[in-house]
């Protein structure tokens, strides 16, 4: 193999810089050296061809199709997701706990288990995932799940509320990463895919808001068959949910040299050169897990999120309580979803003012500015993928990432306890310190990274240059992913 590269134009970073003008016809590719080789044990060496070329006007033309057949339907099925998990808030305001005999404490419990189940279901999801296949394992989940988020239209008390909580979290661990990162990472090169990522929150604030419009007009068919109106809510958005589901077995294929069927066209999108069904292994887990480098991230994923969720998870009970009725109060969660601040500020204000006793749209609006902080969960969870530097660790980072972001979910769901309601004082005092301590941990986080790079600079540059290109062309070498002594951890 030459070990020569192809002089190639530069490239923009994102689809909307479009400063440096490209010739459509230039091939945008080059003859990889032999050290960005694949490995030859990697899942898809039998259809790898390094010689293959392809222009910027066909890549564009590639990405576009992506952007609309892949990623469309993907944000889709995030939506999806959102409506299913945020309409328990909605069902709040129209009297969901009296009818079932439950206290606030319960339904922190409900929140509470849905977390843990949906962390114990993580890995073992990303591994089914690997295994049978993203194309039919997610528009399983998504049936599934959205079977037992239908069946709350019958709940009876606590315990029927327990169990719907845990299948929940068990059918949708695993659905996030596996969708966020994996899927399209499988049609998507690195860098256009971390603005995408984006796009996936992006959709589920937009989930929130469509929700919250379906919950104020929902609860409105209370009597209708002699029922509550949060029952009709659970079951027609689980219905509606399921509809997707069931078109995603049809749409989704098993990677871009699967893409042709009867219902996705018999030519399929793409050239047929790879597949995607693979087991990972208990030793790849492993490795993926003991990765200290990546912790910092989990770290983050874990406390960044505490300081406004259990005002997120309160927000619809809080309304209720200053006054709003059950339709005035799922209009008013509108504004906080389109806002998606700094949350201190609010917060110090949430400590120091009687909440009981304060004008009602002046708490609306303190709480609506609360929860309107840009969600760096896109941010974050690309940052945890650029750091792994492997496609094999990528899948099982991301799974770890998100099971601390469950844990995040957990702490907040006990921290709002009945015994300090109304005003909540004890809850608003200990979100205040974890807020404070998040500023001070974010620059601990970085300058971790910024000190781990630069110990790696000073051994690389200690190194002649037989050296290192005895490094880099060592096939043998255990030096793997982010420990590589050529790698950079982003920050």
């Amino acid at each position: 193999m030459p070990t020569v590269l192809v002089q190639r134009q530069p490239r923009p970073r994102f689809w909307w810089q479009r400063s440096v003008q490209l010739d459509p016809d230039a091939i945008a590719t080059q003859i990889p050296a032999k050290r960005y080789q694949p490995r030859d044990d990697w899942e898809n060496i039998h259809r790898f061809d390094s010689l293959f070329r392809w222009t910027w006007g066909e890549e564009y033309k590639v990405v576009r199709k992506v952007d609309l057949r892949i990623l469309g339907w993907t944000c889709i099925m995030f939506m999806a997701l959102e409506i299913d998990r945020s309409n328990l808030t909605q069902a709040l305001t129209d009297n969901f706990l009296p009818d079932l005999h439950m206290t606030t404490n319960d339904y922190n419990l409900g929140v509470t288990v849905t977390r843990v189940s949906f962390l114990l279901a993580e890995l073992p999801s990303q591994l089914v995932s690997k295994w049978v296949g993203p194309d039919r394992w997610i528009p399983a989940q998504l049936v599934l799940w959205s079977i037992v988020a239908a069946t709350q239209f019958w709940l009876s008390g606590r315990a029927t509320f327990l169990v719907t909580r845990v299948l929940l979290g068990l059918l949708q661990g695993g659905f996030i990463p596996g969708e966020s990162i994996r899927t399209p990472s499988l049609y998507i090169s690195a860098k256009h895919l971390s603005i995408r990522l984006s796009f996936f929150w992006a959709a589920m604030s937009i989930a929130d808001i469509m929700s919250a419009i379906l919950a104020f007009g929902l609860p409105r068919m209370r009597g209708i068959g002699g029922h509550s109106g949060w029952r009709w809510l659970f079951l027609i958005e689980g219905l509606l949910t399921m509809v997707i589901g069931i078109f995603s077995f049809g749409l989704m294929p098993a990677g871009p040299a699967q893409t042709a069927s009867w219902f996705r066209g018999k030519k399929g999108w793409f050239t047929e050169r790879m597949h995607n069904r693979q087991l990972v292994t208990p030793k790849l887990l492993w490795q993926s897990l003991k990765d200290y480098d990546l912790w910092p991230m989990y770290i983050m994923g874990l406390t960044s999120g505490i300081p406004a969720v259990p005002q997120q998870m309160y927000i619809t009970l809080s309304l209720k309580g200053l006054g709003f009725n059950t339709f005035e109060t799922n209009l008013l969660t509108i504004p906080y979803y389109v806002g998606h601040n700094m949350a201190l500020p609010f917060l110090i204000y949430l400590n120091i003012i009687d909440t009981t006793t304060v004008n009602r749209w002046t708490m609306w609006a303190v709480i609506t500015l609360l929860l309107s902080y840009p969600n760096a969960n896109a941010i974050l969870v690309g940052w945890n993928s650029r750091n792994s530097n492997t496609v094999r660790t990528c899948t099982v980072s991301a799974a770890c990432f998100n099971m601390f972001v469950q844990g995040c979910s957990m702490i907040s769901a006990n921290i709002y306890r009945m015994d300090d309601a109304l005003r909540y004082q004890r809850g608003n005092r200990q979100l205040l310190a974890i807020c404070c301590m998040n500023i001070v941990l974010y620059p601990l986080i970085k300058a971790y990274y910024v000190w781990r790079n630069k110990s790696r600079d000073e051994v690389w540059n200690k190194m002649g240059k037989d050296e290192r290109d005895g490094y880099l062309e060592d096939e043998g070498q255990r030096d793997r992913g982010n420990k590589r002594l050529d790698f950079r951890f982003a920050h």
